[in-house]
């Protein structure tokens, strides 16, 4: 059993007694300009509630025009000006600066010096990455990490149920890149991030939980402005205090085990200064390895997969091979000492584990953002086994993966909801967009309502018919021309593919599909109109001695292609993204981002334990609370629980995996080992 020290740490929360009227944007003022404030203890004054905001509606063609933006800008500025050079001058340190987490701190007077009369045994660390999206989802997850103490039991389907793991909030909380969503600015971080957070954890006492972070390519959407205002001001993150300088740091913690965090832009690398930054941290690592014989382990934390990237589009596009690069060169240099990689990005837990046991690489991307699919498609990429370090075949260079969360056949089946694609996405805007497109694209048949030659009062409404007359339309009229081409353009662009025979293949059949039901329902439409409707429904007036007239079969053709096109064009879109998912494994991130599922998230705690030993403890929320209530004021811990009979608990994905000094094996109630009846024996870490 691994026991849990909680008789330090409480929490606290409210303002003193004359900041009633503070209000929230107040108070984080006051917080900036006083970053070393220690914070007070519970309090009876209410704060007011931060924003609940629902899920990101990425199809919202607002949003999108927003976001489209933001990425071109950042892309842009990234590539010209690099904040983490920046950084790298404006640092007082450049010998390579770590944070030391083998002693305990001094924090009186509001200060953070190791206290190296109280040497460290054991810490509790809390990782958590793809956070800040809707409101349910970021504050199951910010209220789980702020309780000081949770039970689990042991997985069905894992060994006996009645075991038993007993685990503390983290004494420090990394969080593992994109922050926020959909792009980062102070507002957002306020309402999607910083909210929840304080929310579940206002204020703590002394020892106090700190609080690291790396940027994801959404965080660097503002270039970092937010982000470094938020980490690196040296202030108070809720109940969390804040201490690095750059985007990325190391972490000394004891028995030599070390986190390393990474910064890699938007360009999936990271610059030279980081890469000299943690060689020379090497020279610590082995220095302790002399004096204590206790060989360096590294947890190196990304923002992104590349294991999985390379997987899926190495043999398609030269970016994402495993070849030279400041990152790889720096996985070299570390050696075979990193022993687990953890990385968000892709918004589920999804475990691959060495053939020799030696080094796990784990994806955690469950934060708060929308779920992601764990399925690769009938025609998709597996991902059942992946290339390691290098291009060898050696036991410890081929990964077998061992868990996902939720299973491939969930995310299959939450897939179908594409079809009812207006329905499921949080906006339910995007067939707006359609809805104009069609009318761009069919304007000219309505135009022509009463032309003789294609006569769409006697039109026969048979297939075949309405094809020629929608050809006839198309190419007696340049600006539908133009207007058909620009949308076939554009869908093929929009599809997720780095081969280009596929891409225009799939995205012109996709194009075609959604201009020729535009014509059909125009052509349909705009017949039926001129059928059932006199030629005389038209109003003549005169305004200013100019004259006037509305044809009032063109306006009702207008309406009922625009509502055709908004139920019609969104249900092809939906369909388009289930066939490219379940089918082919394209478009994992469109697919999901339209359906914005806020459940089946994920975090990770880990424990290094008196004896050396990293324990590595997966913890998912199956559903989230859709309710909450708000607790009595001077209650401590979060501010609001689950009002929602639904929800389910956070509990254990699979059994905690252990890093010994010896291999690496599964927990087991009351000893670290590998349970009875598993055949696989841990193998000696060099």
């Amino acid at each position: 059993m691994i026991r849990c020290p909680v008789s330090g740490r409480k929490t606290g929360g409210g303002l003193k007694s004359g900041e009633s009227m503070l209000t929230r944007e107040q108070h984080l003022t006051d917080e900036i300009e006083h970053p070393g404030q220690e914070p007070e203890t519970q309090g009876s004054v209410a704060l007011p509630d931060p924003p609940q905001k629902p899920m990101v509606g990425w199809y919202d063609p607002r949003q999108l025009i927003r976001t489209g933006m933001e990425v071109l800008i950042s892309t842009i500025l990234g590539r010209h000006s690099d904040h983490r050079l920046v950084e790298a001058l404006a640092s007082e340190d450049q010998t390579g600066e770590c944070y030391d987490y083998t002693y305990h701190y001094d924090e009186d007077d509001d200060c953070c010096i190791p206290d190296h009369s109280r040497p460290r045994t054991s810490i509790w660390i809390d990782y958590a990455a793809d956070v800040g999206d809707g409101w349910n989802s970021t504050y199951a997850i910010a209220s789980h990490l702020a309780t000081p103490r949770r039970d689990f039991r042991q997985p069905a389907g894992f060994g006996p149920t009645d075991v038993e793991w007993k685990t503390c909030r983290g004494d420090i909380l990394v969080f593992g890149g994109d922050q926020v969503y959909p792009t980062a600015s102070r507002h957002e971080y306020e309402a999607r991030l910083y909210g929840p957070y304080d929310m579940a954890l206002h204020q703590t006492t002394a020892p106090h939980p700190h609080v690291f972070a790396i940027p994801g390519n959404h965080d660097w959407y503002d270039s970092l402005v937010a982000f470094t205002r938020f980490f690196t001001a040296r202030r108070w993150f809720a109940g969390w205090r804040t201490r690095q300088k750059r985007s990325y740091f190391a972490l000394r913690l004891p028995h030599n085990w070390w986190l390393l965090g990474s910064d890699l832009q938007l360009g999936s690398d990271i610059d030279c200064p980081q890469l000299d930054y943690f060689t020379r941290l090497l020279r610590l690592m082995k220095q302790e390895e002399r004096e204590t014989g206790n060989a360096a382990r590294i947890v190196l934390c990304h923002a992104e997969p590349h294991w999985l990237t390379s997987k899926k589009y190495g043999k398609l596009d030269p970016i994402y091979e495993e070849g030279e690069s400041n990152l790889r060169l720096l996985e070299k240099r570390l050696e075979n000492r990193v022993v687990l990689f953890l990385a968000g990005d892709l918004h589920y837990y999804r475990r691959h584990e060495a053939e020799d046991l030696s080094t796990q690489k784990i994806v955690a991307g469950g934060g708060g953002a929308f779920l992601h699919p764990t399925h690769s498609g009938l025609n998709g990429v597996s991902l059942e086994k992946i290339g390691g370090k290098s291009s060898g075949k050696g036991p410890g260079e081929v990964f077998i993966q061992r868990r996902c969360f939720p299973p491939p056949a969930v995310t299959r089946r939450l897939c179908w909801r594409n079809l009812l694609f207006p329905y499921f996405n949080v906006s339910r805007t995007f067939g707006l967009l359609t809805a104009v497109l069609y009318l761009l694209l069919t304007s000219s048949v309505v135009a022509r309502l009463d032309d003789r030659r294609l006569d769409l009062k006697n039109l026969s409404l048979s297939l075949e018919s309405i094809a020629g007359a929608s050809l006839q339309t198309i190419f007696t009229s340049p600006v539908t021309i133009v207007f058909v081409v620009l949308c076939l353009l554009g869908v093929v662009l929009f599809t997720d593919s780095h081969s280009t025979r596929f891409r225009v293949v799939l995205g012109g059949i996709h194009g075609l599909l959604q201009v020729s039901a535009a014509f059909w329902l125009a052509t349909t439409t705009t017949a039926l109109v001129t059928r059932g409707l006199p030629t005389t429904w038209v109003t003549r007036f005169d305004v200013g001695g100019f004259p006037f007239s509305v044809d009032w079969r063109m306006l009702l053709a207008f309406i009922a292609i625009l509502v055709g096109g908004y139920a019609l064009g969104s249900f092809i879109m939906g369909l388009y993204l289930l066939i490219s998912m379940n089918v082919f494994g394209r478009h994992s991130n469109e697919a999901f981002s339209s359906l914005a599922i806020q459940d089946w998230k994920n975090s990770i705690r880990m424990h290094v334990d008196e004896e050396g030993s990293l324990w590595v403890f997966p913890i998912g929320i199956r559903r989230v609370p859709r309710k909450w209530r708000s607790v009595p004021v001077g209650t401590a811990g979060p501010r609001k629980v689950p009002d929602d009979p639904k929800a389910t608990d956070p509990e254990l994905i699979e059994p905690p995996i252990v890093f010994r000094k010896t291999g690496t094996g599964w927990g087991k109630w009351r000893q670290m080992g590998v349970p009875e009846g598993d055949m696989r024996q841990p193998a000696v870490k060099e």
